[in-house]
């Protein structure tokens, strides 16, 4: 369902306005906008200190001219392999305001996916904190620099241009265009090796200015970035904070069991979560006795929040609204629901962004009607531009209509629309299947077993190759009391054959859980 045309109009426009010293369609544009608009209010911080919007400028230009002195030139890759610190924003702005393109890697991927990414990508050089920058050096067979080491360098070129005892990098000589590539984004998905989401600069800042008309950050807002920098979730907190001339707030992982400390004392209003960061949140609160940390607005994507966990957040951060959402890397978000929508429709994930639009299509193609279920398919500005140098996993899933050039980008998700255009997500390719003649999802299935007083967590398997339908279950019950107790929810066909027990789901670096780990324990027993 395409959102109305006079919203649609607001967003196009909004897009199109100017920002003085850069494009507004591009990545540095938004951020020479906010540095024209809020130069000495607070831009980022980490544990270390924080910089102002300014100060985030100067590095950032510091930064680009390191770059071209490296050699580095307008559509280079460089690869970033650094946690959520400042200097990564400087990184990010300083890439893209010297025209090249920025890779960024999650420092917790393992050896074997970070050969194929540094291969696939062909970075001009490479970024690592401490011995990764040796590591990156060995796969990428291209100068790699120790982040730390030549931070010094840049600092001390910024401070000086702070000073006016030299010239601030000029930009405008590398400036990208609006339909340059900005990043290179990797997400796993099918196939055994991760797969760059190729993202220019418009998609990208049509993206971050259709979910801020959602969601309404605000300059006043301090932002919490607990999620890898590398995940496009945790990515553009960074970019919609910069739009907004708000403050984003840095945590890194080994930090999450002081998270909440970090929203008190540095005073978070707004916070991404996924369910793991959810449940660590609500441990720690309910360890604190004081009052409640001004959070005024959670968000979700990436694995959505169970009902349970939505309960305990509005109970121990009574002024929050929760905002659940629904996207993928390939068009960054697909629908966003209103704050606390969730009350009036529970289980939507919110309507199309402004100026897109959201199709559930038949195996066959076609369009179907309201309440219906099929692949969900999206079409409109903040759609990317395919897979780095994978033309054909490119062709199946960004189809562009031979009469009219329109890309639509299949999903491979499934869910069904409401009249009034609200999406309800059903699960992935993978998560629906037939069992015992019966067509069901993984989702409404965990869905029954967290109605279950006393399961924390919850998630399934589908059967495949010879292993039935498994659920793995958080939780201090019996494995045959949670299986009876779901035969009072389900039908019998959707029953697992097996629970087992776990004391945690295991989950990917983004949070998310990790089937692949739970189907080796399986595979192995």
């Amino acid at each position: 369902m395409r959102v109305p045309e006079d919203a649609a109009a607001q967003i196009e426009q909004h897009v199109l306005v100017d920002a003085r010293g850069g494009d507004a369609q591009t990545i540095p544009g938004l951020l020479a906008a906010a540095v024209a608009a809020h130069p000495g209010e607070p831009a980022v911080r980490d544990r270390h200190g924080r910089w102002t919007y300014a100060q985030l400028d100067a590095r950032a230009r510091a930064f680009a001219e390191w770059l071209g002195e490296r050699g580095v030139r307008r559509g280079d890759r460089v690869l970033a392999r650094v946690g959520n610190v400042r200097e990564f924003t400087a990184v990010l702005f300083g890439t893209l305001l010297h025209g090249a393109v920025l890779v960024p890697v999650n420092p917790a991927m393992k050896r074997f996916h970070l050969a194929s990414v540094a291969t696939d990508c062909d970075p001009a050089l490479a970024i690592g904190q401490g011995a990764d920058a040796d590591l990156l050096a060995e796969l990428t067979g291209r100068p790699a620099y120790e982040l730390g080491t030549l931070w010094r360098t840049v600092e001390e070129r910024a401070e000086r241009a702070e000073r006016g005892e030299g010239p601030a990098y000029a930009y405008e000589a590398h400036a990208p265009a609006p339909d340059d590539l900005a990043l290179l984004i990797y997400t796993s998905g099918s196939t055994s090796a991760p797969k760059a989401v190729v993202s220019p600069h418009a998609p990208a800042v049509f993206a971050t200015r259709a979910i801020d008309a959602r969601l309404g950050y605000r300059a006043s807002d301090k932002v919490l970035v607990a999620l890898p920098l590398s995940f496009d979730y945790g990515l553009y907190q960074i970019l919609l904070s910069v739009l907004a001339g708000a403050e984003a707030v840095l945590t890194e992982a080994d930090q999450h069991v002081w998270l909440y400390g970090a929203l008190r004392e540095y005073g978070v209003t707004v916070v991404p979560l996924v369910p793991s960061l959810a449940e660590m949140l609500l441990r720690l609160a309910g360890r604190d006795d004081g009052e409640a940390p001004p959070v005024r607005l959670f968000t979700n994507t990436g694995a959505a929040l169970t009902g349970p966990l939505i309960a305990g957040l509005r109970a121990a951060f009574p002024g929050a609204a929760v905002a659940p959402m629904y996207g993928t890397t390939e068009c960054k978000r697909i629908t966003v629901l209103e704050p606390d929508g969730d009350l009036e429709r529970p289980g939507s994930v919110g309507r199309a962004l402004p100026g897109t639009e959201v199709l559930i299509l038949a195996d066959d193609g076609t369009a179907l009607p309201p309440g219906r279920t099929g692949q969900i398919a999206v079409r409109g500005p903040h759609v990317m531009s395919g897979y780095w140098r994978a033309p054909e996993q490119t062709a199946q899933r960004f189809r562009t209509d031979p009469a009219t050039g329109e890309v639509t980008l299949h999903t491979g998700d499934y869910g069904h629309l409401d009249d009034d255009g609200h999406l309800y997500f059903e699960g992935r390719r993978d998560d629906l299947f037939k069992r015992r003649g019966v067509r069901m999802s993984a989702v409404e299935i965990e869905a029954a077993a967290l109605d279950v007083p006393g399961v924390a967590a919850a998630a399934v398997l589908a059967p495949d190759d010879g292993i039935d339908l498994t659920l793995f279950a958080v939780t201090r019950l019996a494995p045959d009391g949670v299986l009876r107790q779901l035969g009072e929810r389900l039908e019998s066909a959707k029953v697992p054959a097996v629970c087992r027990v776990v004391d945690a789901l295991p989950l990917t670096p983004n949070g998310k859980t990790d089937r692949r780990h739970l189907r080796r324990l399986v595979e192995a027993t």
